[in-house]
Formats: C-alpha cells, structure tokens, sequence
C-alpha cells in the first residue's frame, strides 16, 4: 500500500495542491487526471520519492518495493541496453555491483570475500542468476531486438529508448509502479502491448496519461487532481466522465431546492416577523434558515478550448496523388519509403499509422514539401491550400515575439486586432499572457498556437502530424471535435487510438520494410478486417 497525510507542495505564494491524503492499495490501477499545470507529474515526483512535500508525508508499505518510469530517455548513453533494464531491480543490482566491486578488486581481503560471499546469496535471493534473461524476455516483447541488448542506450533509436525505460520499470515485478506518461512515443501496438503488461501486473499502479483509450483498457479507478485537491473515483476514464456529471448535477439539483426552501422562509420571515400572533412561527424560520446550506460549486481548473477550422476554397474531387514515392535520408541505411503509391480524395479524413521508424513523419514532411522525394512525385490539385502542424513545432517559433505578434502574422489582415485576440481567446490565451515570448511557451500552448495558425490561415487540406501531443484530454476533446466538423480533407499521423477512431475515414499504415497496406472506412473496421481488437 501506498499513502499519503496532508501532503502539499507550494513554489510561490499559492499552492499547487494541498491536503491531500489518500490511500492507493490492493493491486488497483488509478489513472492521475487533471488539466495541465495543476501538479499531477510534481504528485508524482513526491510520490516516488524524488521531491519533499511543502507539508505531510508519503508512506509505503514496509517490505513492498516501488518501480518508476525513469523520465530521462538520454540518461544511460553509454550502459548497456540489457544493464539499464535490470537496473531497475535497485536492490539486485546494488548487490551484485557491490559482488563485482570486490571482484574487481587485486587488493581485497579475506573479509572483503565474505562479504562478496554474502552479497552473492543476495543476489541469487532476488534472482539474479535468472537476470539477464529475464530482462532480455521483457525486451523482446517491448519490440528491442536481441541484436541491441548487449550494446550501448546510444544505439537505440529515439524512438525505442522509451519502450527500454518502461522495460526497466517492470523488471523488478514491483508491488507499486509509478507511469508518468508511459504511451508518449509508442506507436499503437506497442501501447497494446503494454496494455497487456499492466493488466496482469498484480502491482498497484499510478499512471498519468492522456490516452483516453489507454486508461479506459488499464484503469480501475481514476485520481482527479482538481481544486487543489485529489479525489477518487471507481472504474475507468469514462467512469469517471459519467460519475463527475452526475455528481455535479446532484449538487446543483440540491441547490436548487436549498434555494427555493430559503426564499420560501425569508418570505414568510418578512411577512410575520412584525406578526404577534406568528412571531413564534418566524422565529423558527430564522433558525430553519441557519441551518440550510447551499454548497459551492467552484469553477474547474479544467478548461475546454474553442476550435472550429474553416476552408477558405472548397475542393470537389482530387486532393493529392502520390505516385511510386521513394525517399531515403542521405548517409542513412536503406530506403525510409519505397515505391509508395495513393490518391487522396476531397473530404477524405486519413490516419496515417504504422510502428516506429517505418517512415510516418517522414512522409507528412514529404506531403508538406519540407523533403523532396529520392525518386517519385507528390502532386496537389491546383486549389490544394495546405496547412501544416510538424510533429515538433519548435523551429515555428525561434522569433523574439509575443504571442499576440506571433498570431497576427498568420491573420491576413495586419490591422485586424479583434479577429486575433479572439482567436488567441478561444486557445485559452488571454490578458498579459498575449504578450509573453513564445519562446517560453510549453509543449501544449505551442500546440495549441498552430492550431491558432490553422484557424486563422483557413487551408482546405490540413496535415497534422501527433496533434494531440503534450495535449490535456480537454484540449484533445476539443480538437477532436474540430476536425469532426472540419469540411475539408485531413490527413494525420497519431497513436491516441480513440482520436484515430473518432476521426479516420480512411486508413494507410505504414510497415517496416516499405511495404503498405490501404484501407477505406473507420479504425475499428480496420482492426476488425486484420483480426485484431479495437
């Protein structure tokens, strides 16, 4: 079991949450929810131990060993892939470290031995001459090779060094695991494995995540960090959806009826207050009156933006044709794309998936003209208006400008402040934040200033390349709904499942090797065809 009692934690004058206490036990799964910035990934820290609380404490259970997602991808170069994994045994490889230490060791003494000696039943105790096998196993289904185990983390692309941080988290098989964003990065069926992973753990989990799909398959109960306080919830994200509703349309139906009762007494109040023959009875109401309360409602930390995309022209056809593409990055090893071929109809919503590495960014960057083809051709209609948001948005905002400068540019019409500070409104910027550099923006506000980009340039074709990252699920919602209402045609790259299954019409994944496979209608049908579950 895990607990806290009155943790809070507070940078500046107000805290970021307080209060809090709570008790994660028997082998629950509780997804941590809450709008960006309101503490969830600093709860976490204070969970794990990597940061004191302003007050209160965290206790776990004595003799239970607590697993964590490591969120540095780039913190173990030059380990070896294998190592790093069993690292996450801290006790086994503290002994066996300690063993070698003394192995190592031309100077050792006779009792230096012995406590090799010891250290050696340690190790085999936490199943150490197993290790290594064990590790490699949990590896190989993450989607790492046997061929990069024994080399070092440098050699294992970005895009997988994730999957060996979550290999080390669930190598000690830990009583409670600690998930702090553990879908960012995995393609969709890397996420299904991990699925199946937690969901025959028999470990007490905390997991952050904005993958809707994901909590739903994994959680059993939900955290909601809100008004600076945490509450639990039974069942999965939806669960949770459902509950809070009607848990606030409880409240405010008692209210109502709080409200109704109060002016029914204070009327009768001011009537026969003055009333000899009724001052008995008025009297009553006063003290009636006392003892009814009408419970606050405070408005959520959460907060939906508003986005509605338009098209300036409308296509009524074709939109792209892409004919034998062919692209391989110079000096690297072997064609990215092979030979691609497909034709892109006005209207269509397409969601371009595939694994890691099989060439998705690549091509969106292909379809946007920011790469130029090896051999082949990409080839837009001639009233194609394309609108591009880059997985990494970062090199849209290398300028020493605010935001509200920074939006202005994308208007159409330099003098035309209301139209921009509405938009920047309806993105949640508002007030002095519109003048702030965009240099300090996070991931999200980055985000969601493209999509202001969008808004305001108006294209007929929008490719999005993971538009959802670094997205609370509000904003995710909102989007979502966006690109439904969207008239034009929309072609995206994503692996939150519930938002390729909510938008695809059409579907083109991507496959190691060149090879692709076509597929027209939703997401769930596509799975349903290959034999898989949605």
């Amino acid at each position: 079991m895990l607990s806290t009692s009155n943790v809070a934690i507070q940078f500046g004058a107000k805290p970021l949450f307080e209060g809090v206490t709570v008790k994660f036990t028997d082998g629950n799964r509780y997804g941590l929810i809450g709008a960006n910035g309101c503490g969830k990934s600093t709860l976490m820290k204070i969970l794990g131990g990597d940061l004191e609380p302003s007050a209160g404490e965290v206790v776990l259970q004595p003799g239970l060993r607590m697993g964590k997602l490591n969120q540095n991808q780039f913190g173990y170069e030059d380990e070896r892939v294998i190592d790093v994994v069993m690292q996450g045994h801290m006790e086994m490889w503290a002994a066996m470290s300690a063993r070698d230490a003394i192995y190592a060791n031309p100077e050792a003494s006779d009792a230096d031995y012995m406590r090799a000696a010891e250290l050696e039943v340690q190790f085999a105790e936490y199943g150490g001459y197993d290790a290594e096998a064990r590790a490699a196993s949990i590896l190989v289904e993450a989607g790492i090779g046997p061929e990069l185990h024994t080399g070092p983390m440098r050699e294992v692309p970005p895009g997988l060094k994730l999957r060996v941080l979550l290999a080390q988290a669930l190598f000690s098989n830990p009583d409670v695991l600690l998930l702090d964003e553990p879908t960012n990065n995995l393609d969709i069926h890397s996420i299904g494995w991990l699925e199946n992973v937690l969901n025959q753990s028999n470990a007490t989990m905390i997991i952050i995540s904005h993958d809707r799909h994901f909590l739903n398959q994994v959680c059993t109960h939900m955290a909601d960090l809100d008004f600076q306080q945490l509450k639990i919830y039974p069942g999965n994200y939806d669960d949770f959806m459902l509950a809070a509703v009607q848990a606030r349309a409880r409240v405010e139906a008692s209210n109502a009826k709080a409200k109704d009762k109060i002016s029914d007494l204070q009327e009768f109040v001011r009537r026969f207050s003055a009333n000899a023959s009724k001052a008995r009875q008025a009297t009553s109401r006063r003290k009636q009156l006392e003892k009814i309360k009408v419970e606050e409602i405070k408005p959520s930390s959460r907060q939906n933006p508003y986005i509605r995309f338009e098209q300036a022209k409308k296509l009524y056809r074709g939109t792209v044709g892409v004919e034998k593409l062919t692209f391989a990055y110079p000096g690297g090893e072997g064609q990215v794309l092979s030979n691609l071929s497909f034709n892109i109809e006005a209207g269509d919503r397409v969601a371009i998936i595939g694994p890691n590495g099989a060439g998705k960014t690549t091509l969106m960057r292909l379809l946007a003209g920011e790469l130029q083809p090896t051999s082949g051709t990409v080839s837009w209609v001639e009233n194609a208006q394309v609108g591009y948001m880059p997985q990494d948005p970062q090199a849209e905002f290398v300028e020493k400008l605010d935001l509200f400068s920074w939006m202005q540019r994308w208007s159409g019409k330099a003098d035309d402040e209301q139209i921009v500070r509405a938009t920047l409104g309806r993105l949640l910027f508002s007030g002095d934040e519109t003048k702030k550099s965009v240099k300090v923006l996070s991931g999200g506000e980055k985000g969601r200033m493209i999509y202001g980009k969008l808004l305001l340039t108006r294209p007929n074709v929008m490719l999005m390349d993971e538009p959802t990252n670094h997205m609370d699920m509000e904003t995710i919602e909102s989007l979502q709904i966006g690109l439904e209402k969207f008239p034009g045609t929309l072609l995206f790259v994503s692996h939150d499942r519930e938002f390729v299954s909510g938008l695809a019409t059409r579907i083109i994944e991507l496959k190691p090797g060149g090879t692709t496979t076509e597929f027209r209608g939703t997401y769930d049908e596509y799975l349903r065809e290959q034999g898989l579950t949605a």
